[in-house]
């Protein structure tokens, strides 16, 4: 069914009934939901969150006659379930979307890579001797070898394998900023 044929004024008034016997204080409500509806989809990723808004409203309007007199609750805690179904939905056509093939590819300068090798290893200097093993030991090894590496590494530690991932996560996030800036720096200077 297509918006304009769920969306109708006698369907939008149900709907403000629905949300509050007071239009004003209802009216205030919808907006509130759309907005935070907008905010959700937002905080997930999501490229098209005032689509997914609609279609949630929509599905909801759709329904608002027997909510009417079924519902028992906060109307927004409904809002926010159909919300979730609906983003399930989104992800699910989102990953049978074909990837359009990249038109042009831009190859790595060799000086730029050499310049960022540099700036890495500069930067690795500056890690304490524990955190340069940890990161070091982290990133080493692929598949079935890397699990097997993480968790003696966590072992040997004595912490958690999501303990481990932490701090490695926080050094290569200072990693990656000693880089950028060292990168900046190069260019400028």
């Amino acid at each position: 069914m297509k918006r304009e044929q769920i969306l109708t004024p006698e369907n939008f008034e149900s709907l403000l009934a629905w949300l509050d016997a007071d239009r004003e204080l209802a009216g205030k409500l919808y907006e509130d939901i759309h907005r935070r509806l907008i905010k959700i989809f937002t905080s997930r990723g999501c490229s098209v969150p005032e689509e997914l808004a609609d279609e949630t409203i929509d599905r909801v309007i759709g329904k608002v006659r027997e909510l009417a007199v079924t519902y028992v609750g906060d109307p927004r805690l409904y809002f926010y379930g159909v919300a979730h179904n609906v983003f399930l939905e989104h992800c699910r056509k989102k990953s049978t979307v074909p990837i359009p093939p990249i038109l042009t590819t831009v190859e790595p300068d060799e000086g730029e890579l050499e310049q960022e090798f540099q700036c890495l290893e500069s930067c690795m200097q500056g890690l304490t001797a524990k955190s340069r093993h940890l990161v070091l030991q982290y990133y080493r090894d692929d598949k079935q070898a890397k699990i097997n590496s993480r968790k003696l590494l966590a072992d040997q530690l004595g912490i958690a394998l999501n303990a481990l991932r932490i701090r490695a996560f926080r050094i290569r996030a200072t990693l990656q900023k000693c880089v950028q800036n060292c990168m900046g720096q190069s260019v400028a200077g």
